[in-house]
């Protein structure tokens, strides 16, 4: 069960009745204006059917549970406004306005609306027999802000020491609702906020700006940016720092050497206000006699001497201050870096990379010559074959004195195939062990058995009878330029030089 209070019940049968009866009153829930602008509150009629009789229409203002009369209108006695709205306050109809008996519409219209015009306003209209019929509209009132940028000082000047001061003062006053600040700057600083309630109901809003004047500062752009209602103002402002010279001496390029001509120094300040005093003097001592001064510049006349040598200063001053500049000038013999001989130094410095790259790939390409040939020569006296040769071996394996190798002591008959040639008839094999005196002379052949290693051909001039090995061979043609002379006299065969 609901709780029903007599509230509750009074509302219910009272929207049954308008129902009922089809008489209502049309308004908008809400309105809004400016101060001093103009705003309609509108306010309908519908009768029903049959209609009922209007006897009179009230305005009346709501504030704070108490209702004021604003206007009132009778078909009979006519339309009064009341004060204080009388002079801003009318009914937009002309028929209502020259008491004519139409009252559907009794739409009033507040001129230069203020913010004390911000309440509830009930339209309610009394019939008959049907009683008394009424709606509400709440009129919000805005105020537009008053917004304001501007610098603390026309001249700031930047002091020794830094300290932070504020600089610019960003302003929305008597806004309603109140506006939102924000800075926008490369200025490195600091922003505070203040928001102060008038006894209007506006509201004003004050942020200022701080940063630590310097000649970094000068010349910068500080904006504020005023967020009202999603709407955006923007001012700017652009900073005059004053500040003490900043000063450098040039002209010095560190090749001063004898005999030059046309050099000279030339003081440098960046101030504001601009310099207005320059003084150049020489450091533990005076000026040299041949110099002449103009302005912020010293022209050295005449060529350089040892004399020109030494520290020299150069003060300048503004409104606000002194600063100095120093450079360090020394005398050298000979020039440093000659300005005519660049081009040609680097003339030959490129000659030189282009002839320095030309000997080194000839000097490649003569090493490559060489391992080449290496690589040749000994693959060429490289066997890598078959040992299955036309050869006798005789001496191996014996030192340069050895002996004679043993031979079986009995002849044998080795038959060889039937389609071997003469050359393969099977000899004797001697049964002594050796060969016989009369079939070698050894001191012909004594330079052979020094030899560690050598070898024989089947078809040679010499005859070993007995002493050959019975040993049965392929036939192979002779390759007498196969063979290769030793410093000791003897020949080697190619393919069998690292067998």
């Amino acid at each position: 069960w609901v709780h029903l209070t007599p509230w509750h019940i009074f509302s219910f049968f009272s929207f049954v009745c308008l129902a009922g009866d089809g008489q209502v009153v049309q308004m908008d829930s809400v309105k809004s204006g400016f101060v001093g602008s103009q705003v309609e509150l509108r306010c309908v009629f519908v009768n029903s059917n049959p209609p009922v009789k209007v006897s009179q229409v009230t305005w009346q203002k709501l504030l704070n549970g108490t209702k004021q009369n604003v206007a009132i209108v009778n078909p009979v006695l006519g339309v009064s406004v009341l004060s204080p709205f009388r002079e801003r306050v009318s009914f937009k109809q002309a028929t209502v306005r020259h008491q004519m008996s139409s009252l559907e519409d009794t739409t009033i219209v507040f001129s230069n609306l203020q913010l004390s015009d911000e309440a509830a306003y009930i339209c309610e209209y009394t019939t008959f027999p049907a009683g008394n019929r009424e709606n509400m509209v709440n009129l919000t009132v805005y105020a537009q802000p008053q917004t304001r940028m501007s610098l603390t000082s026309t001249t700031i000047v930047a002091k020794t020491p830094r300290r932070k001061m504020t600089v610019a003062t960003c302003m929305a006053a008597n806004g309603k609702p109140p506006s939102v600040i924000k800075w926008e700057t490369r200025i490195k600083g600091d922003a505070t906020y203040q928001e102060t309630r008038n006894q209007n109901g506006t509201v004003t809003v004050r942020s200022n700006y701080q940063v630590t004047p310097s000649r970094e500062t000068h010349k910068q752009k500080l904006t504020c940016i005023v967020t009202y209602r999603g709407e955006r103002i923007t001012e700017s402002v652009v900073l005059n720092v004053q500040y003490e010279p900043e000063v450098k001496i040039e002209g010095f390029d560190g090749n001063w050497y004898l005999n030059r001509q046309t050099v000279q120094l030339t003081c440098r300040a960046d101030a504001n206000p601009p310099v207005t005093i320059y003084q150049w003097k020489l450091l533990n001592g005076s000026l040299p006699s041949n110099v002449e001064i103009k302005n912020n510049t010293l022209f050295f006349k005449g060529p350089v001497t040892y004399d020109l040598a030494g520290t020299y200063v150069c003060d300048a001053t503004n409104a606000i201050g002194t600063r100095t500049g120093v450079v360090d000038v020394n005398i050298t013999d000979f020039p440093t870096n000659p300005p005519n001989n660049h081009g040609i130094q680097q003339e030959q410095h490129s000659a030189g990379v282009v002839i320095g790259g030309a000997v080194g790939g000839v000097a490649l390409l003569g090493v490559a010559a060489v391992l080449l040939f290496i690589f040749l020569r000994r693959r060429q006296r490289t066997f890598k074959g078959d040992y299955n040769t036309k050869k006798h071996a005789f001496g191996n394996g014996y030192s340069k004195a050895g002996g004679l190798p043993a031979h079986p002591s009995k002849p044998k008959n080795l038959p060889y195939p039937d389609d071997s040639d003469d050359e393969k008839k099977p000899t004797q094999i001697g049964s002594t062990g050796g060969f016989e005196p009369s079939d070698r002379n050894f001191d012909t052949e004594s330079e052979d058995l020094k030899r560690p290693y050598f070898t024989v051909d089947e078809g040679e001039s010499r005859e070993y009878d007995e002493r050959t090995l019975g040993f049965q061979y392929d036939p192979e043609p002779e390759i007498v330029d196969d063979m290769i002379s030793q410093t000791d006299g003897s020949v080697i065969s190619k393919k069998e030089w690292y067998v």
